[in-house]
């Protein structure tokens, strides 16, 4: 019965169309999801069930659902079955953190903590920071995610003596920094692929696209008290920018 629901509202195969039925299928639901038919994070039944529904095979199913998740419009989460990409969109012109974000778009945001460590500034680090060799910094590396969806690898190195202890980051960093917190920030993006270790913390698949963050924060006195490195799922985020142009 459900599946028969599932078809009347995102409509039925055209007789009449010569196009290779997982097309014709691909058509149908991209359509339904452009269009919020069908809504983000809503699970689509199974390929078994959407082969019976559109007398179909599950070959043709299965083939017709590929190119929507290659396309992010879907995504597949294991154990759970195939779900409607929810997309978030990030505006560069905001200074807000992962935990912002995701309540301001009335997501529940949580973290799976990988590490937390303290340690002298690493080379890199000094350089980011503007740090002399020696200087104490803390680390975290978290798994961050929306609702029960990973989201995103977040590594981020901070001054230690911006923060009360190691212990003070509970879900969010900015919320821990304080008066700290950065006012301006510098990020840098680039498009590159989850290895097979970064893909297993999200459990996604190896090779999967992502958004490469780099992130230099800095404080109203001029500090530099964040660097952060972040890869977000490319299937799930979407970075926009607004410009405008200088009076002439």
């Amino acid at each position: 019965m459900g599946q028969h629901i599932f078809v009347e509202r995102v409509g039925r195969l055209s007789a009449g169309d010569s196009a290779p039925l997982y097309l014709q299928l691909q058509r149908v639901l991209r359509q339904a999801i452009e269009s919020q038919i069908l809504s983000a994070d809503e699970a689509l039944p199974a390929e078994r069930d959407l082969a019976t529904a559109f007398e179909v095979s599950r070959v043709t199913v299965r083939k017709a659902l590929d190119g929507l998740v290659d396309a992010g419009l879907l995504t597949r989460r294991h154990g759970a079955g195939t779900f409607v990409a929810t997309r978030v969109e990030k505006n560069f012109a905001t200074i807000t953190s992962f935990t912002e974000d995701m309540q301001a778009r009335g997501r529940h945001p949580h973290s799976e903590w990988l590490a937390r460590s303290e340690g002298l500034v690493t080379p890199e680090e000094a350089m980011a920071l503007g740090l002399s060799p020696g200087t104490r910094v803390y680390r975290f590396t978290r798994a961050r995610y929306a609702d029960d969806q990973s989201m995103a690898l977040e590594i981020s190195t901070v001054p230690a003596d911006c923060l009360a202890s190691l212990d003070a980051v509970e879900e969010s960093l900015y919320a821990a920094l304080g008066d700290a917190r950065p006012v301006r920030v510098l990020q840098r993006l680039r498009a590159i692929l989850f290895t097979a270790d970064q893909a297993a913390l999200l459990e996604i698949d190896a090779g999967a696209p992502a958004l490469e963050i780099e992130r230099r924060g800095y404080a109203q006195d001029g500090r530099t008290v964040e660097f952060t490195r972040s890869l977000y799922r490319g299937d799930s985020y979407d970075y926009v920018a607004e410009f405008g142009t200088g009076a002439s």
